[in-house]
């Protein structure tokens, strides 16, 4: 009896599913298909309405918006127009008005004062004289070397310019705490890529890719015991801002003044980055310091009879021109191989179309003094 009450149920239910979707496919007959095409003419009949008969009020929220925002873009546009571009930031947040959704338009000013305090922190700064106080193996050319090389192994691998500014900083970091022999300093250099992919890639190489980039001068086993130890002496201290981390920034700003987007600008840019990774030097430096050095040199060789800074680039950077005169010069001696002339990875990368071969371009062998002066005086 049971047995027969079940199906009895079931029956009942499949004839009312039944029933409902015949009665949902008649109202699909009856109600009109919308071709693609037509959906413009009929959002104009939603949108327009005859202001006399106070339909206005019933118009959905978002049109209302949407049409406050296209009136505040044209009112932007037309300030743009009339007031010069050093005082575009005073009508209006650079970050606020960013296409670029990646810098976090409302939030950037706190994301980028957290990231500043962040790379300030001591456990993520190498020592400034690691090499005199704690390596008594390890020259600084041969980190230059070593930089150069896993340039062309971040090229060979396709990994991004982050995994390779993330290894650098492993590297020094590292070398601030141990001393390392020099026939384990390509091994360390190697070890730090990998943890680096690991981090930031969503595919990194395998472990055996790193060793047969080596000539399988190291094996497998003493790869993963390298890493362990970087790991456990950084303590797991991976995640920090790099000088990659500002640039972007730099960089949007700068364009923003100029009101343009220059690609030469942005690769000359990248291009100066890299070369600041081969000198030993350069590590004292804070990341966004480098960053806004970077800037600077990149606008003074583009346009050498043009001052390279301005106070739009001094207030979102936080540096004055003499705060970055070391560094500027440095960078200026790489860029003219008077410095790390014979490494020639990151100068053959940047010769390539691709990058609108930035390696080439002439500079003026000297900055004057006065583009170093405070802007203000």
């Amino acid at each position: 009896m049971a047995e027969k009450e079940m199906c009895w149920r079931v029956t009942r239910a499949a004839k009312k599913r039944a029933a409902a979707a015949a009665l949902v496919e008649d109202q699909s007959a009856n109600k009109k298909r919308v071709v693609l095409g037509e959906l413009p003419n009929l959002s104009n009949v939603i949108v327009s309405a005859d202001s006399n008969t106070g339909l206005d009020a019933q118009k959905p929220k978002h049109i209302t918006k949407t049409k406050q925002f296209k009136k505040l873009m044209n009112a932007k546009k037309t300030i743009a127009a009339n007031v010069n571009a050093e005082d575009l930031d005073a009508k209006f947040d650079l970050d606020a008005t960013s296409d670029d959704p990646q810098m976090c338009g409302p939030y950037a000013p706190d994301i980028y004062e957290y990231l500043h305090k962040m790379e300030m922190e001591p456990k993520r700064r190498p020592l400034p004289d690691y090499l005199e106080k704690v390596q008594n193996d390890v020259t600084a050319n041969m980190r230059g070397v070593l930089v150069d090389w896993l340039v062309e192994v971040a090229e060979e691998y396709k990994l991004g310019s982050e995994t390779l500014y993330l290894s650098v900083s492993y590297i020094d970091r590292y070398l601030s705490l141990n001393a390392v022999n020099r026939q384990k300093l390509q091994l360390l250099g190697v070890s730090s890529m990998l943890i680096a992919s690991k981090y930031e890639e969503i595919s990194p190489p395998h472990v055996e890719e790193f060793c047969y980039i080596t000539d399988n001068t190291y094996t497998k086993k003493e790869l993963v015991k390298m890493e362990a130890d970087i790991l456990k002496f950084l303590k797991f201290e991976m995640g920090n801002p790099t000088l990659r981390t500002f640039l972007r920034r730099f960089t949007n700003i700068a364009q923003k003044t100029k009101k343009t987007t220059n690609f030469q600008f942005e690769f000359l840019g990248y291009y100066l980055a890299e070369l600041s990774l081969l000198d030993y030097s350069c590590v004292k430096f804070l990341p966004s310091l480098v960053a806004a050095s970077v800037v600077y040199l990149a606008q003074f060789i583009l346009r050498p009879k043009m001052h390279p800074w301005c106070s739009t680039l001094q207030k979102y950077s936080g540096y004055k021109p003499d705060d970055l005169r070391e560094c500027v010069l440095t960078i200026h001696d790489l860029y003219l191989s008077r410095r790390g002339g014979s490494l020639h990875a990151i100068r053959e990368k940047y010769k390539h179309h691709k990058y609108k071969c930035v390696s080439t371009v002439p500079s003026p062998p000297m900055i004057p003094v006065a583009y170093f002066e405070d802007i203000n005086s």
